[in-house]
């Protein structure tokens, strides 16, 4: 069956942006850590991570994190997700999951299109019947559940779903949204870094305000393989996000 994307933001930082803020300021104040978080105030936190981020000290931003559960994403989706190394991640295992009945991704190129749709959905079909075999053929051969399984989930395409667990701090998440949010990002986790950036913004405003790719705030950085969109999308995320 074709999953459906789903992002939770499960756990955040208390008061992210005045822990920033306090950080931030730990760094420019002789007073002591207790007197700064006692006048860390709302109003001036805001002016102050302004200037922050605007002159680029995004150290302190790493004292914030946010633990998001992501369903319905691609194997394919999740192996882009993890070469950002500066994050914790726990996975679904396909050792100790059974998947034959694997729930899968279908690119909307394949979906628009009736027959391509059809023999996709085939072709799942097929491989959820392989994999049963071999699950089933190893088991009887005496392998162990969990052996069965590691070795049949050879067959699996990496169109299959997966469901992860993803921590990142604030620095990290804004180099995310900035790498995967850029129109050349692959759709499947640009629709997840975007899903991802709908939950965070509302909790640390002032942080995530420029989140996007590279040409929300300046130029693209694509060279010749931009996608040519840059004020339309810097007017989604400025002005409709």
């Amino acid at each position: 069956m074709e999953a459906q994307l789903k992002v939770m933001l499960v756990s955040y930082s208390p008061e992210p942006e005045k822990t920033i803020s306090a950080a931030a300021r730990l760094c420019y104040s002789p007073a002591d850590a207790e007197d700064i978080l006692s006048k860390v105030g709302d109003n001036d936190q805001q002016d102050f991570l302004g200037k922050l981020t605007a002159v680029g000290h995004l150290s302190p931003v790493e004292h914030a994190s946010f633990t998001f559960v992501v369903e319905g994403i691609s194997r394919a989706c999740s192996h882009q997700l993890v070469r950002h190394r500066l994050a914790s991640y726990s996975q679904q295992s396909q050792r100790y999951v059974n998947e034959k009945e694997f729930d899968y991704i279908m690119p909307p190129s394949i979906k628009e299109n009736g027959e391509m749709k059809a023999h996709f959905e085939k072709m799942m079909e097929e491989i959820q019947q392989s994999y049963s075999y071999f699950a089933d053929k190893l088991a009887q051969l005496g392998h162990s559940t969990e052996s069965a399984r590691e070795d049949a989930r050879f067959v699996l395409p990496n169109a299959t779903e997966t469901k992860i667990m993803i921590t990142m701090n604030a620095r990290e998440l804004l180099h995310f949204f900035r790498q995967r949010l850029c129109n050349r990002a692959q759709w499947e986790i640009r629709a997840m870094a975007l899903a991802m950036l709908k939950l965070v913004k509302p909790v640390a405003p002032t942080i995530f305000r420029y989140s996007g790719p590279p040409c929300v705030k300046g130029k693209c950085t694509e060279g010749p393989r931009t996608c040519g969109k840059s004020e339309a999308v810097r007017a989604f995320f400025l002005q409709e996000l």
